[in-house]
């Protein structure tokens, strides 16, 4: 049997998490069999063990892809001009715009690190690594002076993370929640936290505007 190129195996993997994470929405992480995965995914267990060994196997390959998405979206998110602006965005995206499967997923693994130290330890590793770079995000924006908050890097990402927390839950136990009304209201507070400044670049280009009026 020929050996499959790179590109079809990560495209199959993908494809074997996506099922996994489905499963685990609909029936738990317990009373989900590798089975129930294979059927959902379509492949034999012969193909899935290639990739998987175990369940666990399976939430670290979640949280990796979604650190890497994370990862890439934080990259754009540090290059916006307006940080609160693109940051409620981000949060409309995970709060309103991803599948119900994916929020109930997510409670599932968390309610699950709770009592198996594997999967507790992914899930730590996934928090640090979202608290640490939103703490790099911020720290990097008060630096170049865009934002001026009286909070400091680290405890500002502790913040923003408990009302993205937030949001979550809410939209994963009560899917008829009114989401659209309340991202305003936490983008005003993220807002203030910020403290946005005018850029250097953008000050000086007043100053300009305002000499040649002169």
């Amino acid at each position: 049997m020929p050996k499959l190129n790179p590109a079809t195996q990560a495209a199959r993997r993908s494809h074997i998490l996506d099922a996994a994470e489905l499963c685990f929405a609909r029936a738990g992480f317990h009373r989900t069999s590798m089975q129930d995965i294979c059927k959902e995914a379509g492949v034999s267990a012969g193909a899935f063990y290639v990739y998987f060994a175990s369940k666990e196997d399976l939430i670290s390959g979640i949280a990796e892809r979604d650190r890497n998405k994370l990862a890439g979206e934080l990259a754009e998110l540090a290059k916006s001009p307006d940080l609160g602006t693109a940051l409620a965005r981000l949060g409309a995206h995970y709060a309103v715009e991803e599948p119900q499967h994916k929020r109930l997923m997510c409670v599932e693994i968390g309610l699950e690190a709770t009592r198996n130290e594997a999967v507790g330890k992914i899930y730590r590793s996934v928090d640090r690594f979202v608290l640490e770079s939103f703490e790099q995000l911020f720290a990097r924006a008060a630096a170049e002076g865009r934002i001026k908050p009286t909070l400091t890097p680290e405890m500002l990402a502790r913040v923003v993370a408990v009302l993205g927390d937030g949001m979550f839950w809410r939209r994963a136990v009560d899917p008829d929640f009114d989401i659209k009304s309340v991202i305003p209201v936490i983008t005003a507070i993220v807002s203030g936290l910020l403290n946005p400044q005018e850029t250097v670049a953008s000050g000086a280009a007043a100053e300009k505007v305002n000499g040649a009026q002169s």
